[in-house]
């Protein structure tokens, strides 16, 4: 297999990798499709940073110009972020043909999983997975996200699932597959920008170092897949449960009544959401992305001593 024809990894990542230094990929579709320009940016920039002074390297995930590049430049990330939606939101079935017209493809989580598993990158920080959507059992609408996380042995830091998906069934599909999903200290998995869902998690984990022997042991008796590593957007920036609630049940309606589905659908709601909201969750979901960086820093920086 000739990875080299399609693998690109930055100077400041390989030598991370030669010096088995902690990494931490990040994802692109929050640069291209998750907020305006120049915010996205200036978003992206910040995490990196936020990585570097907890004492790990950062690897901005993405597909350009036909390469899957691990580690971006300051260039590169402002390259995605001004062109935005133009940029394909690339997951798992979409690679090959971005590879092969050598075009730009901003990375979901399961295609972020995929380019840093390559890489041997093992931990990844995002915002919310994908799971369920409401409606799956006549939809079949089901994120990549999930079998992702069934298959690829990369941990993924988030906020728990995004509230506007059915939380319910987007865990007993995690379960079905023997994906763990682990409540960093909370026994209730959190909802992207509230603290409760009113799910529990699988496992309450108190610890970063904890959290990283548990994913030594599983990857080292060969157990495939990544784990659901769920922690709670800051007290002081959580929303309202009841308000998130409503603003969601609200876009969820609107969207099914415009006909909204697939791949389109997420980023509706999201932007229903913030304008529900008046732009308080775009703030929550900057800032759980923050956390969520930081928490994987020390997963990652236990990880590379086992």
């Amino acid at each position: 297999m000739n990875l080299n024809k399609y693998l690109e990894i930055s100077q400041e990542v390989k030598e991370a990798l030669a010096k088995n230094k902690p990494i931490v990929a990040l994802e692109s579709t929050i640069i291209s499709h998750g907020m305006p320009y120049p915010q996205n940016v200036e978003t992206a920039l910040k995490v990196e940073s936020i990585i570097r002074e907890n004492g790990a390297i950062p690897a901005t995930i993405a597909i350009l110009k036909g390469k899957l590049k691990v580690g971006l430049s300051t260039e590169e990330i402002d390259y995605l972020g001004k062109k935005g939606l133009e940029v394909t939101k690339a997951s798992r079935r979409d690679i090959p043909a971005i590879l092969a017209t050598k075009g730009d493809g901003a990375t979901t989580v399961a295609s972020t999983m995929i380019i840093a598993n390559l890489a041997d990158i093992k931990v990844f920080a995002t915002g919310g997975i994908g799971g369920v959507h409401r409606g799956a059992e006549h939809t079949m609408d089901i994120s990549a996200d999930l079998e992702e996380l069934a298959m690829t042995d990369v941990a993924v830091v988030c906020a728990g699932a995004k509230s506007i998906l059915d939380i319910g069934l987007t865990l007993e599909f995690l379960e079905t597959k023997g994906v763990p999903v682990i409540g960093y200290q909370t026994k209730e998995l959190p909802a992207f920008y509230t603290r409760k869902s009113g799910f529990s998690v699988d496992y309450k984990i108190d610890t970063p170092e904890e959290i990283a022997e548990l994913l030594k042991a599983k990857w080292d008796i060969g157990l495939k897949g990544g784990a659901v590593i769920a922690n709670p957007i800051p007290e002081e920036f959580a929303m309202d449960f009841d308000l998130i609630t409503n603003a969601i049940n609200n876009a969820v309606k609107e969207a099914e009544e415009n006909g909204i589905k697939g791949k389109q659908s997420t980023p509706f709601l999201l932007s229903k959401v913030k304008d529900i909201t008046e732009g308080k969750s775009l703030i929550a979901n900057i800032e759980l992305v923050y956390n969520n960086a930081k928490l994987a820093c020390g997963i990652a920086k236990k990880y590379v001593t086992l």
